[in-house]
């Protein structure tokens, strides 16, 4: 989403390409951990651009409850003790979309930490 909305990001063009081309094809899912993540990393006008965005329903917000929360803590934990960097909630969050999804294709720049997670399956993610 950051990429998306600001222009100076290096992979803007391919994102803002790649939903051009396939915006009838793709259902886009996040969730509040990621939205609050790009929302702070976002300034100014890029920021309201992206939430008006998601306002108007270009965006599935994925309900994630309290509940799943235990399950999230252990895969941040599993991810953070065998990896070099830590799995964080917005990741997490994602992961979990993914898996209660029946997912693999996500759209990131942190292609270093997506490219270690595996799904229960042992399948990667597919990034784009």
């Amino acid at each position: 989403m950051v990429a998306l909305f600001n222009p100076k990001e290096p992979a803007h063009a391919h994102y803002s390409h790649l939903l051009r081309e396939q915006a009838h094809g793709l259902l886009l899912t996040s969730t509040w951990p990621c939205i609050t993540e790009a929302s702070y990393l976002l300034r100014g006008r890029d920021r309201s651009l992206l939430l008006d965005w998601i306002g108007q329903g270009a965006v599935q917000v994925y309900p994630l409850d309290s509940q799943h929360l235990p399950d999230m803590a252990l895969l941040m934990q599993r991810y953070t003790e065998h990896g070099k960097t830590e799995m964080d909630l917005a990741d997490a969050s994602l992961y979990w979309v993914a898996v209660d999804g029946n997912v693999r294709t996500i759209l990131t720049l942190d292609v270093r930490d997506f490219s270690r997670y595996r799904l229960p399956d042992g399948r990667a993610f597919e990034i784009l």
